[in-house]
């Protein structure tokens, strides 16, 4: 029964996180950047990471605890697959990145907005752009290998 639990709060956590990147990169993105002026469009940004980022710290640190639960139960690192283990890699680096955004340019993001340097602002939003579709593209590998590589 607990082990379904965690499962389900693992599923929740990760389709939280990768869509709200896909809905960022896909949907977000390019809406705001035919619609509004620039300065207008790095306030939305940081405003929208503002509430976004804090369910990212929630996602990862219920991805890492369930994870860690559920192989726990299933026998340990020895006693499961090889698609497993890439999941969770994966997983890790998405995390580094989510914390490299956090800590630089999300942080530049803000920093330039609130002080209207809307150069240090657009710079940083290119930077956590790129990084988000790295991550968005890590995220579905991550998601294709706990399904589809089942049995690997």
């Amino acid at each position: 029964m607990l082990i379904s639990i965690a499962l389900m709060l693992h599923i929740l956590a990760a389709v939280i996180w990768v869509g709200g990147m896909f809905f960022a990169y896909c949907l977000l993105r390019p809406a705001l950047g035919t619609t509004v002026d620039g300065p207008t469009r790095l306030t939305i940004w940081a405003e929208t990471f503002k509430k976004f980022f804090p369910w990212v710290w929630l996602c990862i640190i219920m991805l890492i605890a369930t994870g860690f639960y559920m192989i726990n139960q299933l026998g340990g690192f020895s006693a499961i697959g090889n698609h497993i283990n890439l999941m969770g890699g994966i997983g890790l680096l998405m995390a580094l990145i989510f914390k490299f955004v956090y800590l630089a340019p999300f942080r530049h993001l803000c920093r330039g907005v609130e002080e209207q340097k809307w150069e240090v602002a657009a710079y940083a939003l290119g930077t956590i752009r790129k990084l988000v579709l790295v991550n968005l593209c890590l995220g579905i590998l991550t998601i294709v290998s706990a399904t589809a590589l089942r049995g690997w």
